[in-house]
């Protein structure tokens, strides 16, 4: 526990405590006197000033987060993505984009393409499609629906709202064909807008509110429409600009206040030119009664870019969360405030019902959970059910349970190790300050977070860090993969290895790996990009490189793993060309089973089946900061090593040689 070794006042006169840590003594914390708050009668006055009415003085307006920062928290950021260029297509709205992002962000490049109805774009964009990071598209609305929709009388017609809905579905179809091109072609990374929907109702009567003749309920459905179709194209994802406009009020920024419902777009563009005509009576600025959030828009609207191309890159992914109990996880001390005697106990409305929730979201995204509690396990486990009401959330939920007396860095440590995962990996919440500067001393990767419990749900549900750009089958079986990995690891403690390793049942089946249209294909790309131990190269590969990498004679053998404990799934891919085994990535959940070996005796058949007579094949390996687990993989499949060439080490299985087969293992 923490103990004081200095105590002082300091010039305000409050006393100063500081704190030590046992087992880290370089990580100190000083806890200063709260004064009591003086009432305005209390504080001393040098001028006497008579006090203003309150009429004289405005109410403060509440301050907050940004719009931005709300919607799209950067609390879990630690790497600075930089976005290069990024290719606009769209309307008038996107040509807003265009003209001010621009500006706003000297620092990316944007290239901007018209696009209005089934328009066909060139047959190249302004720069080489490889030099974009991505590409947003904006489908404009009023082309989808036609001017038809102006004429409200319309939707009393039998059969018209039928119509306007297949001819929109029609076009949206042909104009995602037409501005998809480019990923099509070239798989560039793109981005969809959907819709605005219109604020308030269309419908002739409030009967007809929510009916298929009211517009806003038809733009609602255009937008899951044009949702399926965007998830039925490679590497591209809609981003979801109506929910952004929603949360900073669309009476700030939609301009169907005073344009057309099917206009769809805000109302600060450069229409407005009311100034420049004489009038009897001089409308003053539109600002004046709407007014408008332009700034706000605009950041929200990049700053939701940018979070998706960090999803889609995975760029300081989170894999596990760590909770801690008291007072995160319910409110108070469960050995002080939920004592049976003591009645009533604190209530969960709220946040700590808020975090149960989220804990299962997290979960559905492949996120492990776990605990890191200083209490007593026994204790905690007799009075779970009694502080956890209503019966949301149990320990059964959190894959590594750690409630003891131990320094929660060391636990922490224990549970990266059993998910096989590095400390960036994972982020920390307790309400304790103290708590966390420990962790964050002792393991400066991990993100700790938690001090106010306002915030804990939106940066844990909202965060780019912690969204997946696809679910994959691996995401959806992690914990069921951990849980069976950790009774795996227990079982190999009591036995010697080669008795332990017969006792396995590994099979391994693979996959031939030949278009990126094949399902495994995304996660293997997701493996590639996220491995960094068992990695030989540390290579990352985008959509666009991997689909020219195929295209160019290249081959990615997958493979898949299970064993008497459980099915770890697609764990491990080879990238093949030639003769050469140019990477391999494998997750460590299965490093330790010979696995590793048995597939560079399947690489080394595969890449000999193509060829007659004694082919030799090489292999390299450049070493990174984290890859020693795989440095020897080679060495031990029976390759020789050869001089390095630039600082990368070669490795050579001579023709009439074969790879190392362990016999432990099978190939289903």
């Amino acid at each position: 526990m923490w103990r004081s070794i200095e105590a002082f006042r300091d010039p305000e006169g409050r006393i100063n405590i500081i704190l030590e840590h046992p087992s880290a003594p370089e990580t100190r914390f000083i806890l200063k006197q709260n004064l009591p708050q003086l009432s305005p009668e209390q504080h001393p006055q040098t001028v006497a000033e008579p006090a203003p009415s309150p009429e004289a003085v405005p109410s403060p307006l509440p301050t907050g987060l940004s719009d931005a920062e709300f919607l799209f928290p950067s609390d879990l950021e630690v790497t600075n993505v930089k976005v290069g260029k990024v290719l606009l297509v769209g309307s008038c709205l996107t040509a807003l984009y265009h003209e001010q992002l621009q500006t706003r962000h000297p620092e990316t490049t944007f290239d901007y393409i018209p696009y209005n109805f089934v328009s066909v774009l060139p047959e190249a964009p302004p720069s080489p499609v490889l030099d974009y990071d991505f590409q947003y598209l904006q489908i404009p609305l009023r082309s989808v629906l036609s001017d038809r929709v102006i004429w409200g009388f319309r939707f009393n017609e039998e059969g018209f709202t039928k119509t306007i809905l297949q001819d929109a579905y029609s076009i949206i179809d042909a104009m995602l064909s037409s501005a998809m091109i480019y990923n099509e072609r070239h798989g560039l990374l793109t981005f969809v807008s959907n819709f605005i929907v219109p604020q308030m109702s269309t419908a002739s009567s409030m009967y007809e509110r929510g009916s298929n003749n009211d517009l806003a309920t038809i733009v609602q459905r255009l937008n899951d429409y044009l949702n399926e179709k965007v998830a039925s194209y490679k590497n591209a994802y809609l981003l979801n600009v109506d929910a952004v406009a929603s949360t900073i009020g669309k009476r700030y920024i939609l301009d169907d206040l005073v344009y057309f419902y099917s206009h769809g777009a805000v109302t600060y563009q450069d229409w407005d030119d009311f100034g420049s005509i004489a009038r009897n009576e001089p409308i003053p600025p539109l600002e004046t009664v709407y007014p408008v959030k332009k700034d706000a828009f605009l950041d929200a609207i990049f700053r939701q870019m940018v979070t998706a191309y960090r999803t889609t890159k995975q760029v300081d992914q989170v894999k596990a969360v760590v909770f801690d109990l008291d007072n995160t996880l319910w409110r108070g001390q469960i050995a002080e405030h939920y004592r049976p005697e003591a009645q009533p106990w604190p209530r969960t409305d709220g946040w700590p019902l808020g975090i149960w929730e989220a804990i299962h979201y997290l979960r559905a995204r492949g996120i492990l959970v776990a605990i890191c509690s200083k209490n007593d396990y026994e204790y905690v486990k007799n009075r779970w059910d009694d502080v956890i009401e209503p019966k949301l959330i149990s320990l059964d939920d959190f894959s590594s349970v750690k409630i003891n007396w131990t320094p929660k860095a060391q636990n922490i440590s224990e549970i990266c190790k059993e998910f096989n995962i590095k400390p960036k990996s994972v982020v920390f919440v307790d309400d304790n300050p103290v708590e966390r500067a420990a962790v964050a001393s002792a393991l400066p990767d991990v993100r700790v977070i938690g001090g106010n419990p306002y915030l804990t749900r939106r940066i844990l549900l909202w965060s780019a860090e912690t969204q997946i750009a696809r679910m994959t089958e691996e995401s959806g079986k992690r914990e069921e993969m951990i849980r069976g990995q950790i009774e795996r690891e227990e079982t190999r403690s009591t036995m010697d290895r080669s008795e332990f390793l017969a006792s396995l049942h590994c099979e391994v089946s693979f996959i031939n790996i030949t278009s990126t249209d094949q399902p495994e294909f995304g996660r293997a790309l997701e493996l590639t990009n996220k491995t960094n131990q068992f990695n030989t190269n540390g290579q990352r590969w985008s959509f666009e490189n991997i689909a020219d990498f195929l295209k160019t004679d290249g081959k990615i053998l997958a493979f898949k793993v299970k064993d008497k404990f459980t099915e770890y799934g697609l764990v491990g891919v080879l990238y093949l060309k030639g003769t050469e085994i140019t990477q391999y990535v494998m997750s460590c959940r299965v490093l330790g089973m010979e696995v590793e070996e048995f597939v560079v005796a399947e690489a080394v058949k595969l890449l000999r089946s193509a060829r007659t007579g004694e082919t030799d094949i090489t292999a390299t390996i450049k070493e990174t900061p984290d890859n020693t687990p795989c440095r020897e993989v080679y060495l031990r499949a029976g390759f020789r090593e050869i001089a390095p060439q630039d600082g990368v080490r070669q490795f050579i299985l001579d023709g009439d040689e074969v790879p190392m087969m362990p016999l432990h293992i099978k190939k289903a």
